[in-house]
């Protein structure tokens, strides 16, 4: 399986990474996939993506969980 993030607006809506200028990787494990997100989480606000959500292939991890700081 590979994980990888889906980018969401701040109606939950999916994003495509390509209309918000990013490339979301697929990683061959949650730590790398949370690594990637844990240096690119800045940015992806910064680009209008308000929550992601983690996947396990076709499986969700966990999410939707929000960028902005509390």
């Amino acid at each position: 399986m590979s994980w990888h993030w889906r980018l969401e607006d701040p109606s939950g809506s999916t994003l495509d990474p390509a209309a918000v200028g990013v490339e979301v990787p697929a990683h061959d494990n949650q730590g790398d996939a949370e690594s990637w997100l844990g240096e690119n989480w800045r940015e992806l606000l910064d680009r209008g993506v308000a929550t992601v959500t983690l996947f396990d292939g076709d499986q969700k991890a966990y999410g939707p969980m929000g960028l902005a700081a509390t």
